[in-house]
């Protein structure tokens, strides 16, 4: 069984901008040129799923319309992760106290004050990735690169992160297109 996840392609966001669940947009032809380099790679028949944020129901709807025969829905569940107050600021700005409690309570501790915990996202992200695992169907999901992290987790079965440095950092490129595999 495979999914294939995909990310969305780069925002108008500045560089160094905090935006998780901000609705941030991206041009247009970005989002054409990654819709064209996904959409001949998947197979025929795959059920798409997409979060519901501009920059990936959008990318998701351009590929609906290269490939009709993809069926594709929003899942709420795969949205970014919630930074609180931390939302539309530059990543800069956040005072290093603020960052660290939040990596030192990194399972429980919520960003930005009120945003979602990594222990939250995980539970979420994780009833998604265990329905599309009960379908028995390939699926492809257009997502963000923290759900794809935490996909990465959930594969080599990780359901909780207690400790930051266990979170994966590799760079996840926008418009990157990855495969899980599960037997």
């Amino acid at each position: 069984m495979k999914l294939w996840l995909v990310r969305h392609a780069q925002t108008d966001a500045a560089p160094g901008l905090c935006y998780g669940r901000t609705d941030v947009g991206v041009p247009a032809e970005a989002t054409l040129a990654v819709a064209h380099a996904v959409a001949s790679r998947l197979p025929a028949d795959l059920a798409l799923a997409h979060s519901p944020l501009r920059r990936c129901a959008e990318l998701a709807q351009t590929i609906g319309r290269l490939r009709p025969d993809l069926a594709t829905r929003a899942d709420p569940r795969l949205a970014e992760m919630d930074f609180g107050a931390w939302e539309g600021r530059p990543w800069s700005s956040i005072a290093r106290a603020e960052f660290e409690a939040w990596t030192c309570n990194f399972a429980e501790g919520c960003p930005g004050g009120h945003g979602e915990s990594t222990a939250r996202f995980m539970q979420r992200i994780g009833t998604a990735f265990d329905e599309w695992r009960a379908s028995g169907q390939d699926a492809v999901w257009v997502t963000h690169a923290g759900v794809m992290r935490a996909v990465e987790l959930l594969h080599r079965g990780v359901r909780r992160v207690d400790d930051a440095a266990q979170w994966p950092s590799a760079p996840i490129d926008y418009g990157a297109c990855q495969l899980i595999e599960c037997s």
